[in-house]
């Protein structure tokens, strides 16, 4: 092992020299160093401060002397030392990151058996919950298949409570609708319905169906499969009046069945239809605010299956919708159900037969702000404009031009284009009735003049062209004035408002070109 130099000056520039026999003075004596370059010098220092170091790493160095010679030297690598403490430092560090390594880790693992533990946790309560669904599906099916004297007493309670469970358990619970279908609950709440002679258990057991039946088709088409819609109705049609909540269950029911396009069929022509009328006229006073609304939701989802318009007209539906118009909270609901009814040639017929039908579509326009009701007004008119000739006519005598002049200007993008597509039928018709007044002959939209068998000159051409110009400038001037003050009637302004100089200078000017035909 290499001697480790003292670390003080004198080592590097002194040495101690032997006592001789021809010194003058006895003992040691310090003396300078004989031979001292710059290079010796230099590796001193070196090996004075790293102190044995270099023994330990070292390679040979070729060096020039100030005297130009080459000696061999050994030297302390210093890259070596670097690369020892650059050794030292990545161990440190590599045993931060081990630990950290190791920390994550366990949290990786304490995570996974959280999961784990969590995932146990909820396929045991799935477990539970599906065991709950079998025990209720079992009691439901044995309470319904119990018969005879003992109805009244403990096998009612037991229907009671089976269908109170199922309609507990399929209210909020999608998946749960689904289990309980599939493990066959449907079949003992539709025997329920006519066999209990408690009025509770049959309240349960159609809530219990409902309830099943919200958002899943497959459930509404089993309902109606298993046989509910004539029990449904065999319940309402018994001799004895029928419980109030029985047949707002009942409505309930048909609404929701009805929303599946397979049941419209089925249900259109089990008769519902006649139940559905009365209940919405409620001409016994018997029926809730609710149950009137639903009623007249399943009438429109029945009236969308073309075939049931037939079942529909054998009522006094249409009638009852027309006078009911006026209120706002149903009117669009009504003008939807005769969007469908009007698609039907027997439904135009039907709608054209009411009395003041017309007048009735034509105030929707006027009073209505709402554009569902002036789109689905407009689509009645439009189709049954298209349709008839005497409808056209009492449109124009019911005033429909001027509603329809104002629709073109305020009313949604759909609403005018249908109001467009109205006046367009209604020119022809208007323009007739215009001549005919003023003793002319011909159609306005195709007058024909310049030929010699018409019997005509071009003089009384002329004259005829004149006239209908005339006629049509007229036609003009008062729509837009009639259209003027209805839009000054529904801006709220003073009563003595005068139109401005430009828009009367405008009527006056304006001819037929300015109307959207």
């Amino acid at each position: 092992m290499a001697k480790c130099h003292r670390n003080n000056i004198g080592s590097l520039i002194l040495d101690r020299a032997p006592s001789t026999s021809s010194s003058s003075t006895s003992g040691n004596h310090f003396r300078l160093w004989s031979t001292f370059s710059r290079s010796t010098f230099r590796r001193k220092i070196v090996d004075a401060v790293s102190c044995g170091g270099s023994s330990r790493y070292r390679h040979e160095l070729r060096e020039e002397d100030d005297e130009g010679s080459y000696v061999t030297v050994t030297a302390k690598s210093t890259v070596a030392s670097k690369d020892a403490k650059a050794n030292t430092i990545g161990a440190a560090l590599n045993g931060v990151a081990f630990e950290e390594k190791s920390k994550k880790s366990e949290k990786l693992c304490d995570l996974l058996n959280l999961a784990e533990v969590e995932a146990d946790v909820e396929t045991k309560k799935k477990e539970e919950a599906l065991e709950v669904l079998k025990r209720v599906v079992r009691e439901l099916q044995s309470a319904a298949a119990a018969r005879g004297d003992n109805d009244d007493g403990e096998d009612c309670r037991k229907k009671l409570t089976a269908a109170s469970e199922v309609r507990l358990l399929a209210k909020e619970d999608s998946e749960a609708r689904v289990t309980l279908a599939m493990l066959g609950a449907i079949p003992p709440l539709v025997s329920m319905i006519d066999d209990s002679r408690i009025v509770e258990a049959q309240i349960a057991s159609l809530y219990a169906l409902l309830n099943l039946g919200i958002g899943n088709d497959t459930n509404k088409a089993a309902i109606v499969k298993a046989g509910a819609v004539h029990k449904m109705l065999k319940l309402i049609e018994s001799p004895n009046t029928p419980d109030q909540e029985i047949a707002e269950a009942v409505v309930a029911n048909f609404l929701g069945l009805s929303a599946l396009d397979s049941n419209k069929p089925i249900i259109g022509s089990s008769g519902a239809i006649i139940f559905l009328v009365k209940t919405l006229q409620n001409l016994d006073e018997t029926s809730s605010s609710q149950a009137r609304e639903d009623a007249l939701r399943a009438l429109y989802n029945l009236s969308i299956y073309q075939p049931n318009v037939s079942f529909i007209l054998e009522t006094d539906l249409i009638t009852y919708l027309l006078n009911t118009l006026g209120d706002m909270e149903v009117s669009e609901r009504i003008l939807a159900i005769l969007s469908n009814l009007v698609a039907v040639p027997e439904g135009r017929k039907a709608i054209s037969l009411v009395c003041d039908a017309f007048p009735v579509l034509v105030d929707v326009l006027n009073w209505t702000d709402s554009p569902g009701c002036q789109e689905k007004a407009t689509y009645i008119l439009m189709l049954m404009a298209h349709k008839g000739y005497g409808d056209r006519q009492a449109m124009i005598e019911a005033g429909v031009e001027s509603a329809l002049l104002e629709l073109t200007l305020l009313g949604s993008a759909l609403a005018q284009k249908r109001a467009s597509r109205i006046l367009e039928c209604l020119r022809v018709d208007k323009g007739k009735q215009v001549l005919d007044s003023t003793g002319s002959c011909g159609a306005l939209s195709a007058p024909i003049y310049g030929t010699r068998d018409n019997g005509l000159d071009h003089e009384e051409n002329d004259l005829m062209m004149s006239e209908e110009r005339k006629a049509v400038k007229q036609l003009v001037q008062q729509s837009l004035q009639s259209n003027m003050k209805r839009i000054v009637k529904r801006a709220n302004l003073p009563q003595d408002f005068v139109p401005s100089e430009h828009f009367k200078s405008l009527s006056l000017s304006s001819t037929s070109k300015s109307l959207p035909f």
